[in-house]
């Protein structure tokens, strides 16, 4: 007897030994370590291929990554002896049902449930049509309910009764199943979890909140509440340090992702750790090289910007726009260019990009802004045919814009040569804002431009009209030269084109009464008043 304690003794060492990659996969699998379950039971299987429940374990581990097509081609090499094993059957039946060939994967379930009294095997089917998108939840709702009955003790079930419920859009009675197995087992966090997932999908912060932190204070290592946590201070209440401490959280409890590097990256530059976020999104693409997702040359230019580099922030924003689809790209993209080349005096560039920006926006309030810088750039530019088109387009569209965004418009046309377009502005700013001079003014000013010869007195009109909108009395400075300058113009046309020197020497008189220093007025009355003599005159010879 003694001589054979040994070998039970090793026995039962063996079949510890392999029980643990089991419930070890079957650990991960429930923390969301889908990689590091797949990993474990790749090692295991190579050792123990006759174990049916690991091969089972390995297609469930397949369809939570996706990888429905490995699924089915890692059972081709397991033995042909376990083709009659019920969790083996069970694998064959799912990669039938995720193919959507339900008449061949109830064959296999049914097979798998009518050779086993094991309550796991009926829950092993629930579990696999739950996961499926073919899956049928009425059959998996029996299913759940016979192993229930075999196994009263399994409060797990109760979990996946939830999932069923789930998915059947039964949200009540999901509800009921997941209270009822945290009722039974207060430290089961999955159910805390999916609690929280039901309030998630019904935007209910305060409920949502409170069950993944239930879930945390159910089992501190269950790393999916940290996921939705970090998530919440990312997009729906931004707080970036707590997102980057329930991140850091999540990512010690998970399995290493590609996708953590560009998360930590994203959370480096939200906490405006720049330096870091350059280093550690320089890392991505040194990684994944031409597969690295183009957004993150956009981070790094968005961080040098922000650290005041401008010439690298320009560098990494092209490197965006030229591995980037562009589908992709956003108005703010565009800008963020834009004002990078503004920072570097290269109004040209600057100038092409605010274009895209406004071409590719449909926010009215950025398109105003966009339009007002083209128009400002050109300006410096003295692309003044350019600044009143984009002056134009904003006051054209914008139902706020302000007389002085008239006025600049008007004042565009004018340096831009294009008289007919100023005359129609100016025209329209006397007809909004008719007590105001701005506009009588630089129409006459526009007209006296068009009219240079003095021929047609297109100006005179508006320079009388300016004066009889601001007065003679108590006048402004600019009102005051306007004025002079008015009288200036009437008292040329007068004596240049209608001869009619006398009242000419009117005009500069009222000159005189408003400026009684005024050089012009003084020069020109004597001579004015010669010329008078001279018609006068010539007047009587004539008449003689």
């Amino acid at each position: 007897m003694k001589r054979l304690l040994p070998f039970f003794l090793l026995q039962s060492l063996l079949v510890t030994s392999y029980a643990q990659p089991v419930q070890e996969a079957k650990k991960n699998i429930y923390y969301h370590r889908y990689a590091s379950a797949e990993s474990i039971l790749h090692g295991y299987l190579g050792q123990q291929p006759l174990d049916a429940e690991a091969w089972l374990l390995l297609t469930k581990t397949y369809l939570l990554e996706n990888k429905i097509q490995k699924a089915g081609d890692s059972l081709s090499f397991a033995p042909a002896s376990l083709s009659s094993e019920p969790f083996f059957l069970i694998a064959k039946g799912t990669i039938s049902l995720v193919n959507n060939r339900p008449d061949s994967s109830r064959w296999y379930f049914d097979k798998a449930i009518d050779i086993s009294r094991d309550p796991a095997i009926p829950a092993a089917v629930a579990d696999m049509e739950t996961l499926s998108e073919n899956g049928d939840m009425n059959y998996a709702l029996d299913l759940v309910h016979r192993a229930m009955k075999k196994d009263k003790r399994n409060n797990s079930l109760y979990v996946l009764q939830g999932n069923i419920y789930r998915k059947m859009h039964n949200g009540s009675e999901a509800f009921k199943s997941y209270s009822t197995a945290i009722e039974k087992d207060p430290g089961l966090a999955e159910a805390y979890y999916y609690l929280g997932d039901i309030f998630l999908s019904q935007k209910n912060a305060d409920l949502y909140l409170s069950h993944f932190n239930k879930a945390i204070e159910a089992d501190k290592n269950f790393g999916p509440a940290y996921y939705e946590l970090y998530n919440y201070h990312v997009y729906t209440k931004p707080d970036a340090e707590k997102a980057m401490q329930y991140f850091r959280q999540y990512a010690a409890l998970s399995d290493k992702t590609t996708q953590q590097d560009y998360s930590y990256a994203d959370l480096l530059y939200l906490n405006k750790n720049y330096t870091e976020a350059i280093a550690s999104a320089r890392q991505l693409v040194s990684k994944e090289g031409h597969n690295v997702q183009p957004r993150i040359y956009k981070l790094i230019a968005y961080s040098y910007a922000e650290s005041g580099d401008t010439l690298n922030a320009v560098d990494y924003m092209g490197q965006y726009f030229r591995f980037g689809q562009d589908s992709n790209f956003i108005a703010k993209d565009f800008e963020t260019m834009a004002q990078l080349y503004s920072a570097a005096d290269n109004a040209d560039s600057a100038i092409a990009y605010y274009q895209k920006a406004a071409k590719a926006s449909n926010d009215s309030t950025l398109l105003y802004q966009y339009y007002k810088h083209l128009a400002s750039l050109s300006g410096k530019k003295k692309d003044y045919m350019a600044q009143a088109k984009w002056l134009g387009q904003y006051y054209s569209t914008n139902g706020q814009a302000s007389n002085v965004d008239l006025f600049n418009w008007g004042i565009a046309a004018y340096r831009s040569e294009n008289y007919l377009l100023a005359d129609s502005v100016f025209g329209l700013y006397t007809m909004k804002y008719p007590n105001q001079g701005f506009g009588y003014y630089w129409r006459a000013r526009t007209n006296a431009v068009i009219d240079s010869g003095m021929t047609a007195g297109l100006a005179i009109p508006h320079y009388n009209k300016l004066i009889e909108v601001v007065g003679t009395d108590s006048l402004s400075e600019t009102d005051k030269k306007w004025v002079v300058e008015a009288y200036g113009y009437l008292a040329t046309y007068e004596a240049n084109t209608l001869k009619d020197y006398e009242k000419a020497i009117e005009y500069f008189d009222k000159i005189l009464q408003i400026d009684p220093e005024n050089v012009n007025a003084k020069k020109f009355i004597p001579i004015l008043e010669a010329s008078a003599k001279r018609k006068e005159g010539s007047n009587k010879e004539g008449s003689n």
